[in-house]
């Protein structure tokens, strides 16, 4: 049993392991802003936008009695997609403003060194060409 806990305890303080479990959390924890965005935010717009249609109620009725019908809920299905093409165009967007941002920082001109520094460096350069 303790070689067993040790085996574990070496899997968990592993760097992929905690790296993972990390992403795993955050990931929910993102997915959590990402479903209130569409749900809250975008999806009410977009109601509003194609006056208020809800597909979750479209069905075909395929058999079964009228007061039990058997139905294939299409809508359903529908909705899913949609909420999917739109959870992935949220993503879309974000991530090409978090890459945008890191563009420009990496394009950003690099800050020319103190005055002391290059005072210093041509001090330098002075004295090694005299002692040549």
């Amino acid at each position: 049993m303790r070689a067993f806990l040790e085996e574990f305890k070496n899997f968990i303080s592993r760097g992929n392991a905690l790296d993972l479990a990390v992403g795993v959390v955050i990931g929910g924890a993102f997915g959590k802003i990402v479903t209130s965005f569409v749900a809250d935010l975008f999806t009410p717009v977009l109601g509003l936008i194609i006056g208020g249609v809800n597909f979750q109620h479209l069905a075909w009725e395929i058999g079964g009695s009228p007061e039990d019908p058997v139905t294939i809920n299409y809508g359903s299905f529908l909705q899913a997609v949609f909420d999917f093409v739109i959870i992935a165009f949220a993503l879309f967007l974000l991530l090409r403003a978090i890459n945008t941002l890191q563009r420009k920082e990496e394009e950003s001109p690099s800050i020319s060194p103190p005055s002391e520094v290059v005072l210093l460096a041509e001090i330098r350069d002075i004295l090694n060409r005299r002692s040549q």
